[in-house]
């Protein structure tokens, strides 16, 4: 039967461990892309496709792939019709995760038990709508009703932190804590950079003339986003080169782009290095976990990008090399003893042996200090998930893992987390079943519950807070 109890549950061992022990565990979310403000404001959605398509780029390329004109996908087709056009492609998508994501979706939040398709989309659409209408319906209603007990927001360096600061006075069943993401202080080479560095100026209420000065400022907002409860980091390193250079340099190249000069390739990532190394010690020092997302291609349809801008589903996976970078970037730091605790995430999947290899150089004094992140975008599949689980189970201690996480615009993401943690059962019922792990359910409870949720509260420091 499609979506069961028992959906991905092949084994006894793997129902007994999912229905037992992982199901009914919290969630925390220590990476997405939520809007505080959407948060903290509480609004009802005005229906399922505002709820369900806005920015959903997953949903998008699928819909591009059926052929649907982008009219009916980011363009001005009204809601109604936008639903039924993602209605003809859903039924096509077979073995697609959000395949399964969208029907988990309409049944723990709707109560919808009903395979969307376009004879039955009318009914789905208005059931769905009739639901979100209700004031018990809300943003953080959907939150609260997926047991989630900390979100991490995404943030830039020069945010001000203020719907954060609302919503820990407001809101009591969870927390919500932002993240720093400080890309934009990195790609000096970006069109992007020269206004950023305009709000960075403003926001530090004085000028910023030198190398120097920059990384000063820098810890300055690190040390603001701590005092406003983050405890993490994330940045989007899609390619990365490890080269050094001396004060002096730096002084230079961080002038010539202020000034808006163009950078050359070595210049770029000179600065890059040399702001990543500050930031590792500022991380540390604060007892921080460091995201690095390694790999993704962005904005391959120059035509589409014009038309429609970054985040709408043209990007790709990268293959270029980036060990021996990482590598440079996490011995140094380690040996200055400013190594924070890191998250290696990878958009290739053919990293994931290197990086493990890599980050077992650098453990230590804590449970994996060093984590494989889980399969990240295009590798947020059964497979994928599988992939990640079994090699981080051969190289390292996968007893240690932090879990899942939904890297997700959308509020209706969480049931990610059920899907995630039935493929995490699945893969252990198989171990047991064929005698590779020992069949002692208080034992392997432990260990899923662990993954599910215990080992992020513990890992991010959430114990301080819940």
């Amino acid at each position: 039967m499609f979506l069961n109890s028992d959906f991905l549950l092949t084994t006894d061992t793997a129902k007994k461990l999912f229905h037992d022990y992982a199901s009914k565990m919290p969630i925390i979310d220590y990476h997405c892309h939520l809007d505080p403000k959407e948060i903290y404001e509480d609004k009802n959605f005005k229906n399922i496709t505002e709820a369900w398509l806005y920015g959903d780029h997953y949903k998008w390329r699928l819909m591009r792939a059926n052929g649907v004109d982008e009219r009916f996908i980011t363009g001005d087709a009204s809601d109604y019709e936008k639903f039924m056009a993602w209605a003809k492609t859903l039924p096509q998508a077979i073995g697609n995760p959000v395949y399964a994501w969208a029907h988990l979706e309409l049944k723990r939040f709707f109560g919808i038990d009903l395979f969307l398709n376009e004879a039955n989309a009318p009914e789905i659409w208005e059931k769905a709508n009739q639901k979100l209408a209700e004031k018990e319906f809300t943003r953080r209603a959907m939150i609260r009703n997926s047991n989630v007990k900390v979100i991490c927001t995404t943030d830039d360096p020069v945010d001000d932190l203020h719907y954060h600061d609302l919503i820990k006075e407001d809101e009591k069943d969870f927390k919500v804590f932002p993240a720093f993401r400080p890309d934009k202080a990195l790609n000096i080479d970006a069109s992007s950079f020269a206004p950023w560095f305009e709000t960075l100026v403003s926001v530090h209420g004085k000028e910023i003339t030198s190398f120097k000065q920059f990384i000063n400022v820098l810890e300055d907002r690190v040390d603001f986003f701590h005092e406003k409860d983050c405890r993490v980091s994330d940045h989007a390193l899609d390619a990365f080169v490890y080269e050094k250079a001396t004060p002096e340099v730096l002084e230079s190249i961080f002038t010539k782009a202020i000034k808006g000069d163009t950078l050359t390739e070595s210049e770029v990532n000179q600065h890059k290095t040399a702001v990543l190394l500050k930031l590792f010690e500022f991380y540390a020092k604060r007892n921080w976990v460091s995201q690095l997302h390694l790999k993704a291609f962005r904005n391959n349809n120059t035509e589409m990008f014009e038309k429609l801008g970054p985040d709408t589903g043209f990007d790709g996976v990268n293959d270029q090399p980036v060990i021996g970078a990482l590598k440079a970037l996490m011995d140094e730091s380690n040996f200055k003893g400013h190594l924070p605790k890191t998250i290696l995430y990878s958009l290739n999947p053919q990293d994931y042996l290197p990086l493990l290899a890599l980050m077992q150089c650098f453990q230590g004094q804590e449970k994996n200090k060093i984590q494989l992140g889980s399969g990240w975008w295009f590798n947020d599949t059964r497979n994928g998930m599988r992939d990640q689980l079994t090699q981080f189970a051969n190289q390292s201690v996968l007893g240690n893992f932090v879990g899942m996480l939904t890297d997700s615009r959308s509020f209706l993401s969480y049931p990610r987390h059920e899907y995630f943690r039935r493929v995490l059962c699945e893969l252990v019922g198989e171990w047991v079943e064929r005698g590779e792990a020992l069949q002692d359910y208080e034992y392997l409870g432990r260990i899923i519950q662990n993954i599910s949720y215990n080992n992020a509260y513990e890992y991010f420091g959430f114990n301080q807070y819940i």
